[in-house]
């Protein structure tokens, strides 16, 4: 059975991957790989009981379609079922002026994805990763030195425990040492924005539609969660905001900020209250330039980070790690070992071009309606009109927020 290991062993068994991060990538990662008979050391130097407590990340993320088949090819629709709120449609809007974009599937095609907290993603994840043999899970474990070399990797973390393996992959986020270690260079800018997060409870039902209302200075995204347990209708706001406003805006009182809020409603859930505590988060783009190494995978925030405008971030890493399992197990069923560099080069061709151009469009997106005036503004709106009338581009658009669009892994397309 796998376990949560904190006391001091010389050495642990060999595995074929060493994973570092176990968030919600990294633990998706160990898992879809356990599925398919791949081991994994998993490394975190978090301790799960912090990052599932309650308040503890107030974060919501929208998981698309394909994603939500990779969650359920890997055994976890059951836990999370109850847990997602459906997105029925989208509706994209500048400044709620006429002009909208209205996107909404066929009924037989099911919603656009799914609204689940991040607590409620990682209490989920890590329930099976406690039940999962092939997982062998390291908590609150700080790594003090990686190697990689022609027969395999090895991690020594600080208190004196070698895991070693034949992959190395960094799973740690944007802040990735694993990947800086490595020399993996990547293209960034600074948005020199904010992300206000919080929760709301609101007086009118959201209809399961997800808003996204541009504004000159950025998107302000109205989420839609499942109703409270005492039938209180609920939605996550993802509010953007310039980096020089967002210390005030964070600390403003309570209804001051809901009023602000309020303002950008423009009543469509009628009256709002705060319903979880005001988190920011700076906004920042990378892409690296190459996603291996020798012996090592780079998945996830660690390769790539964009703009919560179009809610991708989560659903490319995933599409990460499908791409990656099948990779392994097709390459491990010829005889070849999880670090070969056959199999991690046929990775970076498969996720490089697709994660490139999601985070081109969503880049475009953020910085084309950013444009102050009313001639872009106009200018937008024909163009959303036209997009709303001509069903191949609303298709396209659905397709891509549903992430079934281009080459897709076999464990993110439905069973």
């Amino acid at each position: 059975m796998s376990t949560e290991t904190n006391t001091i062993t010389p050495a642990a068994e060999r595995r074929d991957l060493v994973i570092l991060g176990g968030g919600l990538v990294g633990m998706t990662l160990a898992l879809a790989a356990a599925r398919q008979g791949i081991t994994s050391h998993v490394v975190d130097r978090a301790d799960p009981a912090e990052l599932t407590a309650e308040g503890a990340d107030g974060r919501a993320s929208a998981v698309s379609t394909a994603s939500w088949n990779l969650f359920t090819n890997i055994g976890l629709a059951e836990r999370l079922e109850h847990l997602g709120c459906p997105i029925d449609s989208i509706a994209v809007t500048d400044g709620m002026k006429p002009g909208r974009i209205d996107f909404r599937p066929e009924p037989e095609e099911g919603s656009l994805g799914r609204m689940f907290s991040n607590r409620d993603l990682r209490l989920a994840l890590f329930e099976a990763a406690r039940a999962e043999p092939a997982i062998t899970w390291h908590t609150r474990a700080e790594v003090v030195s990686r190697e990689r070399h022609a027969h395999g990797v090895s991690v020594v973390l600080g208190d004196g425990r070698k895991l070693t393996g034949s992959l190395l992959v960094a799973a740690e986020g944007r802040q990735s040492p694993t990947r800086d270690e490595a020399g993996v260079t990547f293209a960034k800018w600074d948005y020199r924005h904010c992300a206000i997060v919080t929760g709301l409870t609101h007086e009118k039902p959201h209809g399961g539609v997800a808003w996204e209302i541009f504004y000159p200075e950025g998107p302000f995204a109205l989420l839609p969660l499942l109703d409270t347990a005492d039938g209180k209708h609920r939605s996550a706001l993802v509010w953007t905001v310039g980096q020089k406003d967002a210390p005030a805006i964070s600390k403003l009182p309570d209804a001051i900020f809901v009023d602000e809020v309020t303002k950008r409603m423009h009543g469509i859930f009628g009256a709002i209250e705060l319903a979880a505590p005001r988190m920011a988060y700076p906004l920042r783009f990378h892409h690296a330039a190459r996603v291996v190494g020798d012996r090592l995978a780079v998945v996830g925030d660690a390769a790539h980070g964009m703009h919560p405008i179009a809610g991708q971030g989560l659903n490319l890493g995933l599409r990460d790690v499908g791409a990656l399992v099948e990779v392994l197990v097709d390459g491990m069923r010829l005889g070849l070992e999880p670090g070969d560099a056959q199999l991690l080069a046929r990775y970076e061709k498969w996720r490089s071009l697709d994660a490139f151009m999601v985070m081109s469009v969503t880049d475009g997106l953020n910085r084309l309606f950013g444009i102050p005036g009313r001639l872009p503004s106009a200018a937008r709106r024909i163009g959303m009109g036209a997009v709303q009338r001509i069903p191949v581009l609303k298709r396209f658009f659905m397709d891509e927020a549903r992430g079934v669009s281009g080459r897709l892994p076999e464990l993110l397309q439905e069973a």
